[in-house]
């Protein structure tokens, strides 16, 4: 895939409003293991609140979204797929981010845990725009860890 269409598709997974009129996939492979991820979220978010006992199962599953997305979006970073297959990775990247997002936000554990994620994302949307201002999206030839 060319660079300025590698940067495109990153900069899509990443974009804040990426989410915003996306669908949760139906079903999603984690870890090797197929997920009905869309009854899952529905299920969860039918209730008021998570439960003291569905708690654990929904952080986990939180968790190991987020790895999967990590997983998804490091062939597009590495630039080893090619550009319709980054496609494929991106939209069900965001598909992943839809879901963690309903999956956030339902009652947060405490005020702690939920001001250090908002304090989390703060910091990732800061980094990302003194990145873009300082015209280092790239720097270093690949991807940037915080």
């Amino acid at each position: 895939m060319k660079e300025y269409e590698r940067k495109r598709l990153l900069e899509r997974v990443n974009r804040e409003a990426a989410t915003v009129g996306a669908d949760i996939p139906e079903e999603i492979e984690v870890q090797g293991e197929p997920i009905d991820l869309r009854s899952f979220v529905f299920e969860i978010k039918r209730r008021d609140s998570v439960p003291p006992g569905e708690r654990e199962r929904v952080e986990q599953a939180k968790r190991n979204l987020r790895r999967e997305r990590l997983e998804r979006l490091e062939p597009i970073e590495d630039n080893e797929v090619s550009y319709a297959e980054g496609e494929a990775l991106a939209a069900s990247i965001i598909g992943i981010d839809r879901a963690l997002e309903a999956l956030e936000g339902l009652d947060a554990a405490d005020p702690e845990t939920e001001a250090r994620r908002q304090e989390t994302a703060d910091r990732k949307r800061w980094m990302n725009f003194l990145k873009k201002a300082l015209g280092r999206e790239d720097a270093g030839g690949g991807r940037t860890r915080f």
